[in-house]
């Protein structure tokens, strides 16, 4: 139960910078009386205000700070659940919110969303619209219970017969629901992803396996052909190298004829030079006897001797140059096989270096084929390395079938705990197992006020009105007397049923103007025995315009304006 002890507040709407307190505890029924505008309402605000951060009313958040001192807007109440006491401070400029705990304050480094939202479900156990429709009956603001939406009915049910959990169960699981889901998508892809391995894995071992031995044995019998092919060239390569060593030694033999050759050409035309100085003085002497610089008579003697002489040198050159050009001809001859021989051995040189490019071409054909055999040789002796890895990837394919198994039974499972949980399920057969209990006492409050009519709710939580005279009236249809009637009627029954499920049990009840304009007088006089003798464990505060009523209340709290301020005067 939640104990609500007292509240107070300062320049809150019209109240200034002094604290105005209202203790909760010391009277069951209290009256609040005072003119219009005197601040008789102001407790509705500050209490919602404190509790949920808005006001009862309607009015904006920036009108709550009084417009006179426009700062220091606090409001604070306090209360008891059990055994400990609680006590919420909210103000408006600056801006506060603190929940205290047995005089601690809570941490209050989550944002101000998240702690209320935390302060209605783990410490009042109540939202806004479940704490109005079981503490406050509002004036012309206040929207009763058989005018809210059949959603904010059913919240308000939910929060009496404390069954919220069940929502929240049921938002919990479609969000477990949503996992799961994504689970089998990446499952599936998994799944899917391992069986394209196995069937590869499974193609490649049996190609390994068939198909090595014959590549093998065909690179073997290529190397074969190889083998057979270089030694052929290299044979080939052994005779050309024989061949080279001949025309080798052969060549030795003309070696030197083109320096021998020149040496002679140079010695022929020093012979020819003097053969034609020879030629020329024997020409000379045989047609000149007289000197043709000098035109003296060259001596006869003289000029027989030395044609004589010409003639005989002539003879000896003559007989040295035809040895000369035997001995010329000779070389030229040898000079020619030299070349020949020399242009015969390049030839070879050549055909021997192309040929060992052959054999290292065979050379390196043997060595990839040998490579390629030593590969799939290791292919061969690993392939059960292969067929580990073939397991592997069976072994994870059926763990994810498994896993895959054990999802789709997981959704199977939430899907059904959704179907219970969800609106139409076990909330459902809860709240029809309090429908009766909840028509009882709505009935029995309407006969208290004599009220004589058969009210009932169904699981929806439309109404169903019988009268002795008219059958299936709605609310709707009543006059604003009756409809009161109801209202209380309702609203007393959430308090007996918070009561018995101890949910949102409390001792404060506040009712704003219900005497003043649907409540007539005989109605007025069953209420108040209902308030003063019915409920039970209750402090009951009700504020009113209508005079005469002060003597029915064991507590008057009286509000006026002094000076544009609300003030308790007593």
């Amino acid at each position: 139960m939640i104990l609500f002890e007292k509240i107070r507040w300062k320049n809150f709407l019209s109240t200034g910078n002094q604290y105005t307190e209202i203790g909760f505890t010391q009277h069951p029924t209290n009256l609040i009386i005072g003119t219009n505008g005197a601040g008789k309402s102001t407790l509705l605000d500050a209490l919602t205000f404190s509790l949920f951060g808005k006001p009862f009313r309607k009015i904006n958040k920036p009108q709550l700070v009084n417009s006179v001192n426009e700062k220091d807007c606090i409001v604070e109440v306090e209360f008891s659940i059990g055994n400990t006491d609680w006590k919420v401070v909210r103000g408006i400029k600056p801006n506060i919110f603190e929940v205290h705990r047995d005089g601690t304050v809570l941490d209050q480094s989550a944002a101000a969303l998240d702690q209320q939202k935390w302060f209605e479900q783990n410490v009042i156990k109540m939202n806004y619209k479940s704490f109005t429709q079981i503490v406050i009956l509002g004036s012309s603001t206040f929207v009763p219970f058989m005018q809210l939406t059949a959603a904010n009915r059913r919240d308000v049910i939910e929060d009496l017969l404390d069954i919220r959990i069940f929502s929240s169960m049921n938002n919990l699981m479609k969000d477990k629901i949503r996992q799961v889901k994504e689970d089998i998508k990446v499952l599936e892809l998994k799944k899917e992803s391992l069986n394209d391995k196995v069937k590869m894995q499974k193609n490649f071992i049996e190609e390994i396996e068939n198909k090595s031995q014959e590549d093998i044995a065909i690179k073997e019998r290529n190397i074969g052909y190889i083998l057979n092919e270089e030694n052929n060239l290299m044979n080939h390569g052994e005779r050309l190298n024989e061949e080279l060593i001949s025309l080798e030694k052969k060549l030795e033999k003309y070696s030197g004829a083109t320096e021998k050759l020149r040496t002679l050409g140079n010695l022929k035309g020093k012979i020819s030079n003097k053969v034609a100085t020879i030629t020329k003085e024997h020409k000379f002497f045989t047609q000149n006897t007289v000197c043709p610089t000098c035109d003296q008579a060259i001596e006869e003697t003289f000029r027989i001797n030395r044609i004589t002489d010409a003639q005989n040198k002539a003879k000896e050159l003559q007989s040295g140059y035809k040895e000369l050009e035997q001995a010329i001809n000779k070389e030229e001859e040898r000079e020619r096989q030299f070349t020949t021989l020399s242009k015969e051995i390049t030839t070879l040189t050549h055909g021997i270096s192309q040929n060992n490019i052959k054999i290292a071409g065979c050379q390196r054909q043997v060595r990839d084929l040998e490579s390629e055999i030593q590969r799939i040789t290791d292919q061969l002796a690993n392939r059960n390395t292969e067929h580990e890895k073939l397991a592997t990837f069976k072994d994870n394919l059926r763990t994810t079938y498994d896993e895959l198994a054990q999802r789709k039974d997981t959704i199977d499972y939430y899907d059904f705990s959704y179907s219970l949980l969800k609106d139409g399920g076990v909330k459902t057969k809860i709240i029809k197992k309090y429908l009766p209990l909840i028509n009882q006492q709505v009935n029995k409050y309407l006969q208290l006020m004599d009220f004589y009519i058969n009210f009932s709710l169904d699981e929806e939580f439309n109404e169903t009105v019988q009268s002795p005279i008219h059958d299936n009236f709605s609310y709707s249809s009543f006059s604003e007397g009756e409809k009161m009637r109801i209202d209380l009627a309702l609203l007393f029954t959430w308090r007996e049923v918070a009561r018995m499920k101890n949910s949102v049990n409390t001792n404060l009840l506040i009712m704003d103007e219900v005497f003043d304009s649907s409540l007539d007088g005989f109605g007025t006089q069953e209420f108040i025995k209902i308030i003063r003798y019915v409920i039970q464990d209750a402090n009951v505060f009700v504020i009113s315009h209508k005079t005469g009523l002060e003597d029915r209340f064991e507590s008057v709290l009286t509000f006026e304006k002094v000076k544009g301020f609300s003030n308790l005067v007593s």
